[in-house]
């Protein structure tokens, strides 16, 4: 065999390595827990391989890879794979994943039936546990059936695997139609990640709050399902400043106002100001109220189908257009309503409360000091939050 040379790169996800020799990358290999067991690794992989400077070809793959994996999108279609080793099958699978953009996911099942092969979706995933060249051939896109984020055999498992994706901004749990722009389901069907992954990763990334994970035990957090975003944001609007008792007695009273009990927009624009500051609605949530029906009717909102479609921000700006619906609103539609991993409310008391307790604070934190430990839970800020609001509830 020719003379292998390899190299260690920090990049945001731990120290990767990189190997090569005469007709390209022959390997790549992920983080492990410390610089020196990646090391190992890759020796273990490549008997005899010796560190060096990469030549100018593999140092450029090198800086593309650290470009993407610092959240750049970045073309490695180009890089140059030595295949020699490789099975003929799992070439044509490498090179089909190639082609899935960041921020994009497939599954196995169907890259086997764009290959022409649907029944080979097993094959697929073996090909993708033992493909030599993550991150180029980017396996981490690749899910399993009902986008569920399947095996990693990186250090970390599928928390690294969330992490990198968490990166390109992609989504675990969107089905392909979702993903080419067409309607999935209207409600969302669950979290878009793993929550025993979730823990894993937020008890190593901060001693401190694995402390009182173990404190608060099981993640019990719930979805909050509904056929509507009418529905969701009419109630999140009635609820402001108010007391879930209080809420939820005036929310009961404008849905009986409404044909069957069914709280729509169409059925708001048909009631009168009267009946809706009857039912106990304050003048300015009754404007509010207002303005959802009218933009909903408009269709200058997205359905709930649609915002699965879309990352956090965007969904926040949509949301935060419609009056009385501040970017605290949106972060709890984010959480309790699309499942999403990595939302952490900022201006919430709960949170700010929750992280004095845990973090032993005699005041209650400013925002730039709970978004500076925040980086450290990424991409599951939204299982920390939760972890927070119970930590809130904690007697000191």
């Amino acid at each position: 065999m020719a003379e292998l040379g390899f190299a260690l790169f920090e990049t945001p996800i731990g120290v990767c390595g990189l190997v090569w020799g005469e007709r390209g990358v022959v390997g790549v290999q992920l983080p492990e827990a410390k610089a020196a067991a990646t090391r190992a690794r890759v020796l273990e992989r490549f008997p005899g391989a010796r560190e060096a400077a990469p030549p100018p070809a593999v140092k450029k793959a090198r800086d593309a890879m650290l470009s993407l994996l610092s959240g750049k999108p970045k073309d490695l279609s180009r890089v140059l794979l030595d295949m020699q080793r490789v099975p003929a099958f799992h070439q044509k699978v490498y090179a089909f994943a190639r082609s899935i953009a960041p921020g994009k996911t497939l599954s196995y099942g169907e890259i086997a039936a764009e290959l022409g092969s649907p029944g080979a979706a097993r094959a697929v995933g073996q090909a993708m546990r033992r493909n030599p060249f993550p991150i180029v051939v980017p396996c981490h896109r690749v899910l399993a059936a009902g986008g569920k984020v399947g095996g990693f055999t990186a250090n970390g498992g599928t928390s690294t695997k969330l992490k990198m994706l968490a990166i390109e901004g992609a989504s675990p749990g969107r089905t392909k139609s979702a993903r080419l722009g067409e309607p999935a389901a209207e409600e969302s069907s669950g979290f878009d990640f793993e929550p025993s992954a979730a823990i894993r990763h937020l008890k190593t990334a901060d001693p401190e709050l694995a402390r009182l994970i173990g404190q608060i035990g099981p993640f019990r957090m719930q979805l909050r399902h509904t056929t509507s975003l009418f529905e969701a944001l009419a109630e999140a609007i009635v609820y402001q400043q108010l007391t879930g008792k209080a809420a939820a007695t005036i929310f009961g009273r404008v849905c009986a106002l409404c044909p069957r009990g069914k709280l729509t927009a169409k059925a708001v624009t048909l009631l009168s100001d009267e009946a809706l500051r009857g039912a106990g609605l304050s003048r300015s949530k009754l404007l509010s109220l207002r303005d959802l029906a009218k933009r909903v009717e408009a269709k200058q909102l997205p359905t709930l189908r649609e915002l699965t479609a879309l990352d956090d921000e965007a969904v926040i700006e949509k949301l935060t257009e419609v009056r009385g619906v501040g970017r605290w609103t949106a972060e709890m539609i984010l959480i309790f309503r699309l499942g999403r991993r990595d939302v952490l409310p900022l201006d919430d008391y709960g949170v700010k409360k929750g992280f004095a307790n845990a973090f032993r604070l005699k005041e209650l934190p400013k925002r730039a000091e709970l978004e500076r430990r925040g980086e450290r839970w990424k991409p599951f800020r939204s299982v920390a939050s939760w972890f927070l609001w119970r930590a809130s509830e904690l007697k000191q």
